[in-house]
């Protein structure tokens, strides 16, 4: 059985862990509006106040941390627990925004895409060639959720392509050990489906009538987060409302389950340490950061030093 050590609580809905090589872990505080760092003795220290919603992020190739702001939300908390319930009045867009970790200066790179705004962007990964996907899963209200996709964008602000949609709230996203294949997580459907890479920002053909390869659909009330991939292909999936990784084979094997009691808003993975056995996870509604030594070793991110 794994051991779980709190590394830290006192985390304002932290998500987008990056395990960083001096042992800290680069995490974004959705509640807080913040980039933050949770040193090994737990402390955390504040990057950058970014406004809106911080949500996943990524190291990119110049070193500087790339940033999904999903524009806010409206919290509500509960028995202990904090949580996203819709969208606040001052919401404006969503956004690619770019921070020096060491100075904490942020620009904005990206807001829209041929004309239309970026609703609410939330997960993200770099591939080789130094782009990067991204997902939009949307905004909520009362009387409508957006359509999602994912994205394939530049670094420099240049280029910024639509890859797929529709989407059902896309959210987490990762590649493939080869980086031939793109994983996307719907949350509300409780969904992992793959699309084959023709080339960086391309997908090959998909069926009619599926919008991808579908890899699993998680039984009752499970709803899908973020994700991260093992050096063996296989899919970690933060799944809320059970409070746990959900471990996803990519061939449709059997989907195994580690829970962290207490939480039901499990929403992301990263691994890191030397040997890429070392896992940290967010429990965003309790507000803490764990670390685990993971089963198998993780993938090592592209630019991720």
């Amino acid at each position: 059985m794994m051991k779980l050590t709190k590394v830290c609580d006192g985390l304002a809905f932290p998500e987008g862990p990056i395990a960083m090589a001096d042992g800290s872990v680069i995490l974004v505080e959705i509640k807080r509006q913040t980039l933050s760092r949770v040193h090994p003795d737990g402390r955390i220290e504040v990057i950058a106040d970014l406004g809106g919603g911080p949500n996943g992020a990524a190291v990119g190739p110049d070193g500087m941390i790339y940033v999904c702001n999903n524009g806010g939300f409206v919290w509500t908390q509960k028995d202990g627990i904090t949580r996203p319930v819709g969208t606040p009045n001052d919401y404006e867009t969503g956004s690619i925004q770019r921070v020096d970790p060491v100075s904490g200066a942020f620009e904005t790179i990206y807001q829209s895409c041929d004309d239309q705004p970026l609703r609410g962007p939330n997960d993200i990964v770099f591939d080789a060639q130094g782009g990067f996907y991204f997902t939009d899963l949307g905004k909520t209200t009362p009387e409508y959720v957006h359509h999602g996709a994912f994205y394939y964008a530049q670094t420099d602000g240049s280029a910024i392509r639509r890859v797929h949609g529709p989407m059902i709230t896309p959210n987490g996203i990762g590649l493939s050990p080869d980086d031939q294949t793109v994983h996307v997580a719907e949350t509300r459907t409780g969904r992992v489906w793959s699309f084959d890479l023709i080339e960086p920002g391309h997908i090959g053909p998909v069926r009619f009538d599926m919008p991808g390869r579908l890899i699993t659909t998680l039984p009752d009330y499970q709803l899908l987060d973020s994700l991260a991939v093992q050096n063996d292909g296989l899919i970690c999936v933060a799944t809320l409302m059970r409070g746990g990784i959900s471990t996803v084979p990519v061939d449709g094997g059997e989907v195994t389950f580690l829970e962290l009691p207490g939480d039901p808003y499990v929403t992301n993975i990263c691994f890191g340490g030397p040997d890429m056995w070392d896992a940290w996870i967010t429990a965003s509604g309790t507000g803490c950061l764990y670390h685990t030594r993971w089963p198998s070793p993780g993938l090592k991110l592209n630019f991720n030093r």
